[in-house]
């Protein structure tokens, strides 16, 4: 297994990530947030806040 690293910087409803591949941003509020990992891949996810349920969908590339 080897190293990983991931830091998030939050300024209201939006995040930037951060990880060994690179800088990823999401934005969102509350169950619904779209993000674009440091890869390219966009996902959107809903959730159901203090479930524990959560639903995400890949989104095809452009």
């Amino acid at each position: 297994m080897g190293w990983s690293y991931r830091k998030s910087v939050r300024k209201g409803p939006f995040r930037l990530n951060f990880s060994k591949k690179g800088v990823g941003h999401s934005v969102g509020r509350g169950g619904a947030r779209y993000t674009q990992s440091a890869d390219g891949r966009r996902y959107i996810t809903l959730r159901i806040p203090g479930t524990g349920l959560t639903w995400r969908r890949s989104l095809k590339s452009r």
